[in-house]
């Protein structure tokens, strides 16, 4: 009997099926927002039925929650690379902040990130992507300490606090009427801010 030529594994078709529904949603999310962006419009653009969001995603809440998981990760993968490049890591540590905070100003990631994610989803300090920034964090400040960059703080709790600084000026910035002129002075007021971190350089 013959091999069927060009059939795909189910869990290929599953794979891209999924891949279709969010790249669907989130340019409708991006350009409508969430509230407007119709199911059956951005499904039917992608040749697919409100049914396959309901089978993958459960409902649209969950299909933003699968956007906003897939923008995290590039949001990651953009901020390892700028710290990669720094020339040491406490640049690399504020570079990597500072570049989080200016990237409130791209409108994808504020409408879908910013917006509409904590409108629908609550509280961005509690997304399950969190814990995972914080642990990354505190072991980058405690590397910090260790090599005797900054002062011994205890490296989870400064973790909390300057996720929190960062996470608020986004949101301030997303939120803005004049979204430039406020990244500007979160910027300024983060950098005056986590320098009191350095250790001095006279002996203790």
């Amino acid at each position: 009997m013959a091999q069927k030529i060009g059939h795909k594994p189910r869990k290929e078709m599953i794979a891209e099926t999924k891949a279709k529904l969010i790249a669907a949603a989130r340019q409708a999310f991006a350009t409508q927002g969430y509230a407007e962006a119709s199911m059956d419009d951005f499904t039917a653009g992608a040749g697919l039925t409100r049914g396959a969001l309901y089978h993958h995603f459960g409902d649209k809440k969950g299909l933003l929650q699968a956007v906003i998981a897939e923008i995290d990760a590039e949001m990651s993968d953009r901020l390892c690379a700028i710290s990669a490049k720094a020339e040491n890591a406490w640049r690399g540590f504020v570079d990597e902040s500072v570049a989080y905070i200016e990237m409130a100003l791209e409108p994808e990631i504020q409408r879908i990130m910013l917006l509409d994610g904590p409108a629908v989803l609550g509280d961005p300090s509690q997304w399950p992507n969190q814990s995972a920034c914080i642990r990354t964090t505190t072991a980058s400040i405690q590397k910090l300490i260790d090599e005797g960059t900054i002062r011994k703080v205890d490296a989870e709790a400064t973790a909390r606090l300057v996720n929190g600084a960062t996470l608020s000026a986004a949101l301030w910035i997303a939120s803005a009427e004049d979204p430039q002129a406020v990244s500007k002075k979160a910027v300024e007021a983060f950098n005056a801010m986590i320098s009191g971190l350095l250790r001095e350089k006279a002996p203790e």
